[in-house]
């Protein structure tokens, strides 16, 4: 059994941006060498997502609207209230209780199947990085288990 690991970071563009990066989780598995086993993908944060669904662009601004109702920026937010919130605050601290909330809705992880050395995806299925908040540098998390 092989274990290999790999962190791509984006520069993401602000809120809903939607970056697919199936490409990039294809190429890391032909380095790999692993024919069969697991890809598991993992985002370091919390106010961001990934999701495995089409890239077609009227789709996707069907998700946002989703997300937009889901939970919306307009809403008074606990955790945006910095006069009593006193747990992880950092200094300039942004306003963005409506981007975790919409976060609890997605995924943080997904884990897809490596048979023969192919992503087993269906015909439309693409891997998304979601950013829900503001423009930032975001890390995702590639492992791959498997055996050559």
């Amino acid at each position: 059994m092989k274990t290999i690991n790999k962190t791509i970071e984006f520069q993401t563009k602000g809120q809903f941006d939607f970056i697919d990066f199936t490409d990039q989780v294809k190429n890391f598995i032909k380095e790999s060498e692993i024919e069969d086993g697991l890809v598991n993908i993992q985002i370091l944060h919390t106010s961001s997502s990934l999701i495995v669904n089409e890239n077609e662009p009227l789709l996707i601004e069907d998700f946002k609207n989703n997300l937009r109702k889901t939970a919306p920026q307009d809403l008074n937010y606990q955790h945006d209230d910095l006069t009593k919130r006193t747990v992880n605050v950092c200094p300039a601290e942004c306003i963005n209780g409506h981007s975790h909330c919409q976060a609890i809705h997605l995924l943080v992880s997904v884990t897809l199947n490596l048979i023969g050395k192919e992503l087993q995806l269906g015909q439309w299925q693409r891997i998304f990085f979601v950013e829900l908040d503001r423009p930032r540098k975001r890390k995702v998390q590639i492992q791959i288990l498997g055996e050559r």
